[in-house]
């Protein structure tokens, strides 16, 4: 067995119960932590299939700044984790049955191609070949509007996440500055005329008075 046939099962096997991990842990920040070592392991999964640029975005993306901003929400938010996991094993039987439903259907369309070591197709790269390069080129040639069209997608995606978080709610306060900004000072201060009262001595002050006489 090759040195990196044994690297492959070992990475997958740690990504498989890493990922097991991820939905049976209890602490939800154990979970992220566990997402963090699936994501390192099928970046070195990656690596091996010589998708370098694939696996570098993945440990940058996910790994750097996805997964930093879920562990930051994570720990941020007051999580009941009892109400969280209620109702989770009701669930398992389904989650099971689908899981093999998908693995059933890899095995089936893997299966006739891919299973047989000489079917492979040969990844032997010429000298000074650029898997990025050649990434980029059927990315913005081939497949341009494919790439376009999920940009606009995650653009309103962004835009949708942005008008559901500001939307006016009736439980919360926000200041209104175009109504801040036009404010006038008589919508703000009143003079009042009335006439000086003159303050009426009280006990105390009466009895300190006598006293000093």
């Amino acid at each position: 067995m090759e040195f990196k046939t044994v690297l492959f099962y070992l990475f997958a096997a740690v990504l498989v119960a890493s990922a097991l991990r991820v939905v049976t842990a209890r602490n939800p920040v154990h979970a992220v932590l566990f997402l963090v070592l699936a994501f390192f392991n099928a970046s070195g999964i990656w690596m091996l299939l010589d998708a370098e640029f694939l696996a570098i975005a993945l440990v940058m993306v996910y790994v750097g700044a996805v997964m930093v901003l879920f562990m930051f929400v994570v720990m941020m938010l007051d999580i009941n984790i009892e109400s969280v996991r209620r109702g989770f094993w009701n669930y398992l039987p389904l989650g099971l049955l689908v899981g093999t439903i998908l693995v059933v259907e890899m095995a089936a369309v893997l299966g006739q191609r891919y299973f047989s070591l000489d079917a492979l197709p040969n990844t032997a790269a010429e000298a000074g070949y650029s898997n990025t390069k050649e990434l980029g080129r059927l990315l913005y040639t081939d497949y341009a509007y494919p790439f376009e069209l999920a940009s606009v997608i995650l653009l309103v995606a962004i835009i949708a996440a942005v008008v559901l978080t500001h939307r006016e709610r009736k439980d919360t306060k926000a200041q209104k500055i175009g109504e801040q900004l036009a404010t006038r000072r008589d919508d703000r201060l009143r003079i009042v005329s009335m006439a000086s009262v003159k303050e009426a001595p009280s006990v105390e002050k009466a009895v300190t008075e006598e006293g000093n006489k």
